[in-house]
């Protein structure tokens, strides 16, 4: 719902002609190249994966963790943040190796990457700062600023102090009761398991491997965007630091609770190429979807075929790149 309510105002006072017409002319070479980056950036995040899990002591293959991360990204598309569920329950599944203990390795990924995230955009805030002032005064501070003035931000604090304090009150009440079911034990159990995964980013070995790939990674994202640029012609002017500012950017709509980050991420970009870098609103709408559809169909092609790999199709031989 959220996502159909941004591509309203994605789309609003846009003329829906000229965005087909530019959709239309676009240089679709380019989309295949940013693809194929696309495609290399994944099998290097099932890598980077395979270093964690391997941490663990449990052994797996680059090609099944590959498999295991598209039909992640599959599961997305269809329900915000199921992918890391689903990615750990097919690799548990296939491998045998716990789910808590991979869907550990998962949140520390995540934290890590975000970390990463946010130090890129503190570096594209400095290094553009005079571009993104009038952008983040419309789009941040403003917004701050009304919850401010309307008082829902006192509101939102003692909604999210009632959520977090009142569970455990009554769990400390309770505490004497609870731990004496058998639930209580099991979810103890899974809760060291997961635990154990999430101190894989401190106890793992190759760190080097493991920052080298992430370095391979945010790059590869980086160069996704950029060689899209070169499909229109509105955008075929920007440079590599400005791909790295839409991809920095553009990922907080990737990540936002909608699937697939459809709407959100469509709706960032827009603002982005028109606020800071003057592209017409059509040819920034045209731009978005375009990558936006050339990641999202290389993902829900690789993601199926990956599902039907893991699932149905029977190995013929393990691999192993230990």
């Amino acid at each position: 719902m959220v996502g159909l309510v941004l591509l309203w105002l994605v789309f609003r006072k846009i003329d829906v002609k000229e965005v087909a017409a530019e959709i239309g002319s676009a240089r679709y070479e380019w989309l295949l190249l940013s693809i194929i980056l696309g495609v290399f950036s994944h099998i290097a995040r099932a890598m980077r994966w395979n270093i964690l899990i391997r941490s663990l002591g449990h052994k797996t293959d680059t090609p099944t963790t590959f498999y295991a991360v598209m039909v992640g990204y599959l599961a997305n598309m269809a329900f915000p943040r199921l992918g890391e569920v689903t990615r750990c329950g097919v690799l548990a599944k296939k491998k045998g190796i716990p789910f808590n203990a991979l869907f550990g390795t998962v949140i520390s990924e995540r934290v890590f990457d975000a970390v990463v995230l946010m130090i890129i955009i503190i570096a594209v805030i400095f290094l553009q700062l005079s571009l993104l002032n009038s952008f983040v005064d419309k789009y941040i501070v403003s917004y701050f600023s009304g919850l401010a003035n309307q008082n829902n931000l006192l509101v939102t604090v003692c909604i999210v102090a009632l959520v977090i304090v009142l569970p455990l009150v009554l769990f400390r009440i309770f505490f004497s009761k609870i731990r004496n079911l058998h639930i209580y034990n099991k979810l103890i159990d899974f809760l060291k398991g997961l635990l154990d995964g999430v101190k894989t980013i401190i106890h793992m070995q190759h760190k080097w491997s493991f920052l080298g790939l992430t370095l391979v990674i945010w790059v590869l994202y980086t160069f996704m965007t950029f060689t899209a640029f070169f499909a229109l012609e509105a955008t075929s002017a920007l440079d590599l630091t400005d791909a790295v500012t839409v991809m920095a950017l553009g990922s907080l709509g990737m990540v936002a609770p909608v699937p697939g980050g459809i709407g959100a991420y469509q709706f960032i970009v827009k603002a982005i190429l028109t606020e800071i870098y003057l592209v017409p609103s059509e040819p920034a709408v045209s731009y978005a979807i375009i990558l936006w559809t050339a990641q999202s169909f290389m993902i829900i092609v690789l993601g199926a075929v990956s599902y039907y790999i893991l699932v149905f199709k029977k190995s013929k031989k393990s691999y192993d790149n230990s």
